[in-house]
């Protein structure tokens, strides 16, 4: 039985052959558990500009052996590396013919944001990796991209994939080989931020820009791709644009590229398929956001599905607020159709298709907040544009039906599913999330926090949407509230070191993984209040939590990935992006010593070994 369901695994690409020994092992005694042991802050320059760990695991075998293991960061590949075949550097950005960028100084633009990681094993034992360069944060000259004189606030990203090699001894993973994965298929990528690995060993990416949805901006965001992947010779639509993206790897290294346009429209932070291969939760970032479900129509298919939006139920502001949660209904749609509505549907700062808008109460028309801080709409939905607004303007679509967009900074989405409990980040709690905002509505109504909290959701069955239409799932979440133990502490005041938040809790929770095996929750952080950013595991049964990676000043941890066994050996995928953006440190010697180590434009992809495979 045990070999028939190790070669049922391997054929679908979760297991390689050389991690069928470790089953082999597991089953003759094996791991049994994991504990971490954490790992104090850093107070040295050298230690403040490095991504390293001196934390600590304890494994726990079924024979009852106990041993204690030292962790390490091994860095696979930086940003400005040139990795096996590939010409370029790794973070290097490519046009619609996939030529190489260049900024308005003749240089390679290359990205110094690697975020998303997914580590994906194919039939026969090949191994990739996929990973997001989300944003260009500085051109080769120092200047911030964003600010230089003549240049482009956002600009056409990409994702990368390297061949992996594994020395099954050591565990020691290697870059051997390096592509862009082309997007001219499906007209581009735009800000892939945070990306997630679907149950049937696909890739999920996202595309998050706060700018591609407000009037007063949407031009000059979309003219990054208009003028530098299209080569002005087209103009971007923004409908074609904030979707979740599936990459399909082929042993071989081919890739397949999927836009999820029935998987509706926002800032996509990050997108968690559960257990059921149906069921669907997002992080939408920004301020003035929504909480959003899709639920597919076909187990291990998300082309065609149902989209829903939460309103939430406060129950109490404790513990970073609780609710109960009901599910709004917003449409069903698959992939073609609602693309053919993207093609036909225009928005800019003048126009909308889909919507009119007033900047003042007028009759026919609703006051909404949806992603757009303190600044209401007056919306009115055009006749017959129901689905296309469901679909390509699913936050105004959410609040115009009466969903709740007053989240703020909704980030990672992990999913354990023993307890049957999805876990949300939420970066900054305030703006919407706080009391008499000043918003056309108040669900939300818990103190300012800008340390941020990760919430759980309760999943249950047989629930109805608000109209008391069946919801066709048995994940569906109908309570949330923030997990007192990672709900982050502000401080009155900056220290010395930088901080303003606790520094021995999570601050501005981001990345989110699960591991059912290890019974831990990691979290990366992306903090504007710790000097130093850290990734930390949480034991949701001991509710112990550990600070097991810091990421060099100023820089956040990104590239969250857990894989549980490859060859016999466990990995916590791990990157660091835009080092030394802020530097806070009151004690002059140490900034300017931390200042003459950091390297601004160098960016690491990377992951922490020493863990067995379980």
């Amino acid at each position: 039985m045990m070999q028939r369901t190790i070669k049922n695994f391997m054929a679908a690409g979760i297991f390689s052959a050389g991690a069928l020994m470790s089953s082999s092992a597991l089953a003759a005694g094996g791991v049994a558990a994991v504990e971490f042991i954490g790992m104090p802050a850093p107070t040295t320059a050298a230690k403040m500009t490095k991504t390293y760990s001196d934390a600590k695991v304890e494994v726990r075998y079924a024979d009852g052996r106990v041993e204690t293991k030292n962790l390490d960061y091994v860095t696979l590949f930086n940003n400005i590396d040139k990795v096996g075949s590939n010409p370029n550097e790794a973070g290097q950005l490519y046009d619609v013919k996939g030529a190489p960028i260049k900024d308005m100084n003749g240089d390679p633009v290359v990205a110094e944001t690697p975020d998303a990681n997914s580590l994906l094993m194919l039939p026969g034992g090949d191994v990739y990796l996929v990973t997001h360069w989300e944003y260009d944060w500085l051109l080769k000259n120092g200047e911030i991209a964003y600010k230089a004189k003549n240049w482009y606030s956002r600009m056409p990203m990409s994702m990368s994939l390297t061949k992996i090699s594994q020395d099954v001894a050591s565990g020691r993973l290697k870059a051997v080989d390096q592509s862009n994965v082309d997007f001219s298929g499906v007209g581009g990528l735009w800000i892939p931020c945070a990306g997630s690995q679907s149950p049937w060993n696909t890739h999920l990416g996202s595309e998050e820009d706060y700018d591609l949805f407000k009037r007063s901006k949407v031009d000059k965001a979309i003219k990054g791709l208009s003028d530098l992947y299209f080569d002005g010779q087209k103009k971007a639509n923004p409908y074609q644009y904030g979707h979740i993206v599936e990459v399909s790897v082929n042993p071989g290294g081919e890739t397949q590229v999927v836009k999820h346009f029935a998987m509706g429209r926002a800032s996509w932070e990050k997108s968690r398929v559960l257990s059921d291969e149906r069921t669907v939760y997002f992080g939408d970032d920004g301020a003035y956001t929504g909480l959003f479900m899709f639920i597919a129509d076909r187990p291990g298919d998300l082309s065609v599905g149902t989209l829903y939006a939460a309103k939430w139920n406060q129950v109490s502001d404790k513990h970073a607020g609780e609710a109960k949660l009901t599910w709004i209904r917003l449409g069903h749609g698959s992939d073609s159709e609602i693309e053919k509505l993207a093609n036909q549907e225009k928005f800019s700062g003048s126009e909308s298709t889909i919507f009119e808008f007033a900047d003042e109460p007028k009759p026919g028309f609703k006051r909404i907040r949806a992603g757009l801080k303190k600044k209401d709409e007056f919306v009115r939905l055009r006749p017959g544009k129901e689905k296309a607004a469901a679909f390509l303007e699913s936050r105004r679509y959410a609040a115009y039906l009466g969903a709740t967009t007053e989240f703020n900074k909704m980030e990672g989405v992990a999913f354990d599913p023993t307890n049957r409990t999805v876990y949300i980040a939420m970066s900054y709690m305030e703006k919407g999330m706080t009391p008499h905002d000043g918003g056309p509505k108040d669900d939300i109504r818990i103190p300012k926090l800008k340390a941020g909290a990760t919430f759980a959701l309760t999943l249950d069955r047989g629930v109805k949407d608000s109209e008391g239409r069946p919801i066709d799932s048995d994940l569906v979440a109908v309570y949330m509230g923030g997990v007192p133990e990672l709900v982050g502490v502000d401080m009155a005041k900056m220290d010395a070191m930088g901080n303003s938040a606790e520094l021995n809790k999570v601050a501005n929770p981001d990345n989110l993984y699960f591991s059912d095996k290890m019974r831990t929750l990691f979290i990366g952080e992306d903090s504007g209040m710790h000097a130093n950013n850290y990734l930390w595991a949480f034991n949701v049964d001991s509710r112990k939590l550990s600070r097991i990676l810091s990421t060099p000043i100023g820089a956040e941890s990104t590239g969250l990935q857990v894989v549980e066994n490859l060859g016999g050996h466990a990995y916590i995928m791990s990157n660091f992006q835009h080092a030394g953006e802020r530097v806070d440190v009151a004690d002059k010697a140490l900034k300017a010593e931390i200042m003459q180590r950091t390297d601004r434009q160098k960016a690491s992809v990377g992951y922490i070994g020493g863990i067995p495979g379980l």
